[in-house]
């Protein structure tokens, strides 16, 4: 195989996953996984995470190289700040990773490693808040 970029042989990585349906099941299972398996992710949720479920796909599609219909629907991402209302540790942001490390079992490589390098900056980039144990420098 002839691999022409580090996911794959496809131009973008939403190419390479196999488009919509392939980046909705990513979701959903995703999802799936927070709802039965992570407390902690799913009290960030509200009950009905279907519209949680549509911005990440949203969101997705156009962060993979696919239509930017986040950006189309609701303007830029703005992540880190539409995600300081939650309290984002260390623990939150290795969870979060599991599970959507979990989500793209399905997901061939050299796509899925790359993604999964790709998703741990975006889930470092979330946290807001030190560690339990961490001394955070103060300026006085």
């Amino acid at each position: 195989m002839d691999v022409t970029q580090p996911w794959g042989e496809a131009p973008t990585p939403y190419e390479e996953i196999g488009g919509a349906t392939a980046v909705r099941k990513v979701v959903d299972d995703f999802y799936d996984l927070v709802d039965a398996e992570s407390p902690p992710l799913r009290a960030m949720l509200p009950r009905d995470d279907s519209t949680s479920r549509e911005k990440l796909f949203e969101f997705l599609s156009g962060w993979l190289g696919g239509p930017r219909l986040y950006e189309e629907k609701r303007g830029h991402p703005r992540l880190r700040m539409r995600h300081l209302p939650f309290d984002i540790g260390r623990p939150e942001a290795d969870e979060w990773m599991r599970c959507m490390q979990a989500a793209l079992t399905d997901v061939a490589e050299p796509l899925q490693g790359y993604l999964v390098v790709r998703f741990r900056e975006s889930a470092d980039w979330m946290v807001n808040r030190p560690d339990p144990g961490v001394i955070v420098p103060t300026v006085t």
